[in-house]
């Protein structure tokens, strides 16, 4: 069956050709066409349904305040943001270093220990101020690397940071310095509220881990979440995950994670294809998002229908939220209106006669709801339902989510999608890249950095 038309990537040049969605049975394809590299076809969901309801949560765009470059040859070639980019930053990476201590098979940066690069302290600022400047009061801004703990000037990154009007603090980590260097994690508690630790956590067991990362973290793993937990450091457990490698170990992940008190949710990445990827295979390793969502339901946290689109970016993400009481949670979509869920097709969603809880959904349901603002959001939601019991005090600490976060790459591009990224790199000379491109086509040694070159000369 015919859905609809796109532009993607050839799998071979990463040359912009167009593509085909279909559907066979339950499962959506891009069929691509290429003149050089022939026809292309490639699995992007194996729930139709679901796919078909992505489009239903689109909510319209919040656009930066201001945008970097001019839209001269077209999407992706105009990076950014350019006028044509629908979605501000909802979440802004920046990267403060190369170096690191881990050189993980899997590593969309290429960093290793062999890098020694750590980005200036005035470029940082440099950096934050472009942030600033495009969004005002940005939402969520990530010091990723490489590293970020290993740069000789991170607890002044973080100070400097926390000067400027930036509503959430989150550090990218592999855990390393957390796990292993008495009073680190004190230091980090004093960042606190607007601040996280974004914990790579991607398997309980060695082997996947060695597959992944290079070597045996599993205590590691558990010293750095006791150390957050002692210091109740609100934490992200981030999840890359391998079809086949770690993608069994779902449910037990999130039934793990709430084991932990400083715990505020699982984010699942399914692996993409960019920076160092040993031995990627992608009719073997590749794994969709659609697939991920039932895994995470088999945890018996989240039923299917509590795991939805987010509005702000309904191809890439699925987020669960919910209201958490030690290890039990209720997801906030179990106490919505049935009707929401109830249409003339199946699993599309009717809110003309709830607009309060439209914009209490939207407003709540996003990669940026964080510490700063969850109370105010939540009360937002809340009040529109008369007969939800819940508690009058609601602190981030009650929270619990889950995201699966589907990034693109030369295999599952898709042209309008990358227009509604809103996870974005930060560049020193002020432009702000969607993540989907920058790993393809911008950064320095990308599969893509020819396809590029050629984008730029050729007439759109």
């Amino acid at each position: 069956m015919f859905l609809g038309q796109t532009t993607s990537l050839c799998e071979a040049c990463l040359a912009l050709v167009p593509a085909k969605i279909i559907a066979e049975d339950n499962d959506v394809f891009l069929l691509k066409r290429c003149r050089e590299h022939g026809v292309q076809k490639t699995l992007i969901a194996d729930d139709l349904s679901y796919w078909k309801s992505q489009r239903d949560w689109l909510k319209p765009g919040d656009r930066p305040l201001k945008v970097q470059t001019r839209t001269d040859h077209g999407c992706p070639y105009d990076c950014g943001l350019c006028p044509d980019h629908e979605q501000h930053s909802c979440l802004a990476i920046i990267e403060v270093n190369e170096a690191c201590n881990l050189s993980c098979p899997v590593c969309f940066a290429d960093s290793s220990v062999k890098r020694e690069g750590h980005r200036s302290l005035a470029e940082i600022e440099r950096m934050l101020d472009i942030l600033v400047d495009s969004e005002g009061e940005p939402d969520l801004a990530q010091i990723s690397g490489g590293e970020p703990t290993l740069h000789p000037q991170f607890f002044e990154i973080l100070e400097a940071a926390r000067r400027r009007p930036i509503r959430h603090l989150m550090i990218n980590t592999n855990g390393l310095r957390i796990a292993r260097e008495p009073g680190f994690a004190e230091r980090l508690a004093t960042f606190m509220p607007r601040f996280e630790v974004y914990l790579q956590f991607d398997s309980l067991g060695r082997e996947p881990l060695m597959a992944l990362r290079g070597a045996d973290l599993t205590r590691v793993r558990q010293d750095a979440l006791q150390a957050l937990e002692r210091n109740n450091i609100s934490t992200t457990l981030v999840v890359t995950l391998k079809k086949g490698l770690n993608d069994g170990e779902i449910p037990d992940i999130v039934r793990h994670a709430l084991t932990w008190r400083c715990v505020r949710g699982v984010t699942f990445q399914p692996i993409q294809d960019a920076g160092r990827n040993d031995g990627f295979d992608p009719k073997r390793d590749r794994i969709v998002l659609t697939e991920v969502r039932r895994r995470i339901a088999e945890a018996g946290v989240f039923a299917l229908e509590d795991l939805i689109p987010l509005p702000c970016n309904p191809d890439q993400i699925c987020i669960g939220y919910g209201l958490r009481n030690g290890g039990e949670v209720l997801p906030i979509t179990a106490m919505l209106p049935r009707e929401l869920f109830v249409a003339a097709a199946p699993n599309t969603v009717t809110f003309e006669a709830y607009p309060e809880l439209r914009k209490g959904i939207f407003d709540l349901l996003s990669l940026s709801t964080a510490q700063a603002d969850t109370s105010e959001k939540l009360a937002s939601l809340l009040c529109c339902l008369p007969e939800a019991a819940v508690p009058r005090d609601i602190a981030y600490e009650n929270t619990f989510r889950v995201v699966i976060s589907q990034f693109l790459d030369r295999y599952n591009f898709d042209l309008g999608t990358v227009k509604r990224s809103c996870v974005h790199f930060v560049e020193p000379d002020g432009r702000i890249i969607p993540f989907d491109t920058y790993n393809t086509f911008y950064r320095p040694g990308a599969p893509g950095n020819e396809s590029l070159r050629r984008g730029r000369k050729e007439p759109n």
